[in-house]
């Protein structure tokens, strides 16, 4: 089984939009809710509230006067709430994510899920709310499982469905020298092919840097909560949106063009530790703006995807240090783009001499397959 999702512009009337907001505000209300009633629960009983007891307990606040306007939204989407909240505990508990935290309705992230009763034809139906307009841009397969609504800062919205195809994963191909790439991944080249290609780096932030900061100046000046402001404010989040799509555009494309080579079986990356390398502050802004986490994630998926082997080598390994004669140059800077080894007095260019020492170090087995179905697709 394949999961796959395929994301869609929708076009809501001005009815259609109240009930998104009635949505998305009581989505929000519950979880908050829930959250609250988990944290008093343990701090007074340390007992551990359930999933299941929330949503009874939510059953019954509905019936109660003063929490009618609960019945006006999907009950479905306020359970799938409480589900998100009980796996965002999970995952703590796991030391896969932080505590979760209270939700406010200042966040630019507003969405609500929908598991069951979705209807689509020319148009888009859940319930409460039918009929919605949609720009189908592609023929959805398999068996559709969920929907999730989403308003973005600029007031546009979206329905991202999941579907389930019955269909097998592509058997992975034999790992061999010939048929395996090593790619590093940098800031002035975006990506660097052991081949000797060089990805240059695009710089969606860069480019559009100066626009963003006169029109976020412009936004500090004008007044709490005056109409000019809420203008101004959206005029920001266009220009972050755009920065945004052409990043996730570039990202996809050069994904799905690694993965349809034809000399290409396996695909060698190192694991980066951004999270650390975010604390430079002199490397944060061009670090964040090449995005190096969602080419890893795009990467991972898509290799599933079409039959193809990832390889990943340890962050620490001296990619751009090691010789190929095995000299290692411990005195590298990160100003030094080229360096002539004292030992057997070969050239290399840093970028490309990491690329193929991340291609050699993963097919002698520093590497490790890597194979992680992400629910995701362009």
């Amino acid at each position: 089984m394949i999961r796959k999702s395929y994301k869609y512009r929708i076009y809501p009337n001005q009815i259609q939009q109240e009930l998104f907001e009635k949505h998305f505000g009581s989505v929000r209300w519950v979880f908050n809710w829930g959250l609250e009633k988990k944290i008093k629960a343990y701090q007074k009983n340390k007992k551990t509230l359930s999933c299941f007891d929330l949503t009874n307990e939510l059953t019954k606040l509905k019936k109660k006067k003063d929490f009618q306007w609960l019945n006006e939204v999907n009950s479905q989407s306020l359970q799938m709430s409480l589900r998100n909240l009980d796996n965002a505990f999970t995952n703590f508990f796991r030391k896969n994510g932080k505590f979760p935290r209270f939700k406010s309705r200042k966040d630019n992230k507003n969405s609500f899920q929908i598991p069951q009763h979705l209807r689509l034809d020319n148009k888009l139906s859940i319930p409460k709310v039918s009929d919605i307009k949609i720009k189908l841009s592609r023929a959805i397969e398999g068996k559709i499982k969920m929907a999730t609504i989403s308003k973005t800062s600029t007031n546009k919205y979206f329905v991202s469905i999941l579907t389930e195809q019955d269909k097998n994963l592509p058997k992975k191909p034999k790992i061999t020298k010939k048929t395996t790439i090593g790619i590093d991944l940098g800031i002035k080249s975006f990506a660097t092919i052991s081949d000797g290609r060089k990805i240059d780096n695009p710089k969606f932030l860069s480019k559009s840097f100066k626009k963003l900061k006169r029109e976020q100046r412009w936004l500090s000046r004008k007044a709490k909560g005056s109409n000019n402001r809420n203008k101004q404010k959206r005029k920001v989040a266009l220009i972050y949106e755009k920065i945004n799509n052409q990043r996730s555009d570039f990202i996809h494309k050069l994904t799905y063009q690694l993965n349809h080579e034809n000399q290409v079986k396996s695909i060698a990356i190192e694991d980066l530790n951004v999270d650390g390398l975010l604390k430079n502050k002199y490397l944060a802004k061009a670090i964040l703006d090449v995005s190096w986490r969602e080419f890893k994630r795009q990467l991972e998926y898509k290799c599933d995807w079409y039959g193809r082997n990832l390889l990943i080598i340890g962050r620490f390994e001296a990619s751009s240090k090691t010789c190929s004669c095995g000299y290692v140059n411990q005195e590298l800077k990160l100003s030094d783009r080229k360096w002539t080894c004292p030992k057997c007095q070969a050239e290399h260019d840093r970028d490309i001499l990491a690329s193929q020492n991340i291609k050699r170090f993963a097919l002698i087995g520093s590497g490790r397959p890597k194979s992680t179905l992400v629910e995701t697709s362009r």
